[in-house]
């Protein structure tokens, strides 16, 4: 379950996404600035490097941050809030790289729920993510 102690590795996951194409467009900058300043992270010691750019964040480290906000059992709800989060980020400079996409995807898959009750639920991730599949390929 995501908590309130998790914004710091949710504002992480956003930086990591930003990142995961190599480098960061200006308008996910500013965004992830907004982002920061709201949540009272900006001037955290631990988020500074990353925001400002000192330090890249790299793909591994992007995934590894999603497994730990997630956990072993994340509710459909967690990942919806996090797949919405990065979309708005990665959405913000009108373009998805295609590494942006498979991150989104890798959301999406860990967000299949097991249960059928969820039925409507899955009918829409999974036309998100074949959107998101076309948008690759397209760019391919």
């Amino acid at each position: 379950m995501v908590t309130d102690s998790n914004v710091k590795n949710l504002v992480k996951i956003l930086i990591g996404a930003a990142w995961i194409d190599g480098k960061i467009q200006p308008e996910e900058r500013q965004c992830l600035r907004e982002i920061a300043q709201a949540k009272g992270l900006a001037s955290d010691p631990e988020i500074k490097p990353w925001l400002y750019e000192l330090v890249a964040v790299k793909p591994n480290e992007c995934y590894t941050w999603l497994t730990e906000y997630l956990g072993d059992r994340p509710s459909l709800e967690d990942c919806e809030n996090l797949i919405e989060a990065i979309s708005g980020l990665i959405y913000s400079d009108g373009d998805v790289a295609i590494e942006e996409a498979k991150l989104l995807t890798k959301v999406q898959d860990i967000a299949k729920p097991d249960d059928p009750n969820h039925s409507a639920h899955t009918i829409l991730l999974k036309q998100i993510q074949q959107l998101y599949r076309r948008w690759v390929e397209v760019q391919n």
